[in-house]
């Protein structure tokens, strides 16, 4: 059933209206406001300019995001602060506390928050649907200059995330 409504979700994403981007160009969805659910905080992603940040998709319910969000975790402890990881929840069901049980639960401390319509419908057309497909594990790798590359499909050990954070954009 869930799969059936993320699926729904990414279909009606793709029939809203393309023209031009709301916030601008293509890397317009790093500038959309996003609240942080461990803080409350507002944030973009464009605030961590001069630092790499991995942006995760997720949904509570898969457990390929858990064991990929634990990796984030290994990454943190070794890389501390060098890096920042977004974990963005795609799932139009699942509301904050649901998410911040979640967070609890696995212990995760870094930057949380739910993706609002327009950034999964910037986000889908820069990267694809493959950018919601929560079990492919997605991630984002942004970069100091603020150019973005998917990651490869799949589960991302914190050895593989550091060679891509080494690799850059380029």
């Amino acid at each position: 059933m869930r799969k059936i409504i993320v699926i729904t979700a990414v279909l009606f994403a793709l029939l809203l209206p393309v023209g031009t981007a709301v916030f601008g160009e293509t890397s317009g969805w790093m500038n959309v406001p996003l609240k942080d659910i461990n803080s409350g905080k507002t944030f973009t992603i464009s605030d961590f300019a001069g630092k790499p940040v991995l942006l995760e998709t997720f949904a509570v319910w898969c457990p390929t995001c858990t064991k990929q969000q634990k990796e984030f975790k290994k990454l943190h402890e070794e890389m501390g602060d060098d890096i920042v990881s977004i974990s963005l929840n795609v799932d139009s069901n699942e509301d904050e506390s649901r998410i911040r049980e979640h967070i609890s639960r696995n212990g995760f401390d870094w930057y949380y928050a739910v993706s609002p319509p327009e950034l999964t419908r910037l986000l889908i057309q820069q990267f694809g649907t493959a950018i919601v497909t929560a079990p492919v594990a997605p991630v984002i790798l942004i970069c100091e200059d603020h150019s973005a590359r998917l990651l490869r499909r799949g589960l991302k050990s914190s050895g593989r995330l550091k060679e891509e954070l080494a690799r850059g954009c380029n």
